[in-house]
């Protein structure tokens, strides 16, 4: 399982960066509006993030919303820098986007997926990695973990080579809540979680952790008054 943070702060990517486990970074439009960002920092904005996770994949995602709107614009942001990934949404400007752009080398991730049929088509148009949420079925009281279970149990069924540059599929449980999330797409295999800093401090933190550590400089500290 590999960590990515879902985010489009600075300070927080490099924070989670600084613990040594970060192995990428995805962004959308709803986190690039959280910094406050203005439509003409985008693409620079985007650049900055690459250039902090220099040779992990960071993805920035086409705001277009015709097939060749997308395309223009995925290749654009893929000229950025070589670690950016281009993200496009499930739908069939999406597909032919995502078809057209990996024939050209570009990685690209789909997302909002939310069935194994959206999956299978993404990953045959030569998507890079394949995003299905899951925090999101949990908001109308459905089971994402065995949404989830479906997708990456159909991908791993097949061989993807040819389909795209590196000749593999990687599956990003997105939409991530808890920790338990991560848990459970570790245990199904998916490839990363990608998780907003809140919860990935979550994942880091313990309450018997949070404890031990307490108890340990409480004993230090006897100690050093013992001095």
């Amino acid at each position: 399982m590999k960590f990515f943070i879902d985010t489009a702060n600075l300070d927080e990517i490099a924070e989670a960066k600084s613990w040594g486990c970060l192995a990428g970074v995805t962004t959308n439009p709803s986190l690039y509006a959280k910094t406050g960002g203005k439509l003409a920092d985008f693409e620079p904005h985007m650049l900055k993030i690459a250039e902090l996770c220099e040779g992990l994949p960071v993805s920035a995602e086409s705001t277009a919303t015709t097939a060749e709107g997308m395309i223009e614009e995925g290749k654009r942001l893929a000229a950025l820098a070589p670690n950016i990934v281009v993200k496009l949404p499930v739908c069939e400007a999406g597909l032919a986007a995502c078809r057209a752009l990996a024939d050209a080398g570009v990685r690209v991730n789909m997302t909002l997926v939310f069935s194994p049929t959206q999956a299978l088509m993404a990953a045959s148009a030569g998507a890079r990695y394949i995003s299905p949420f899951v925090g999101r079925f949990d908001d109308i009281a459905e089971d994402g973990i065995s949404q989830l279970d479906n997708v990456v149990t159909c991908i791993k069924n097949y061989d993807w080579t040819g389909k795209n540059v590196d000749d593999t599929v990687e599956i990003i449980t997105a939409s991530v809540r808890t920790p338990n999330h991560v848990t459970q797409a570790a245990l199904l295999g998916a490839d990363i979680a990608t998780v907003p800093m809140a919860a990935l401090k979550k994942c880091l933190h313990h309450p018997l952790t949070d404890q031990g550590l307490a108890s340990f400089e409480a004993d230090w500290q006897k100690v050093v008054s013992a001095q």
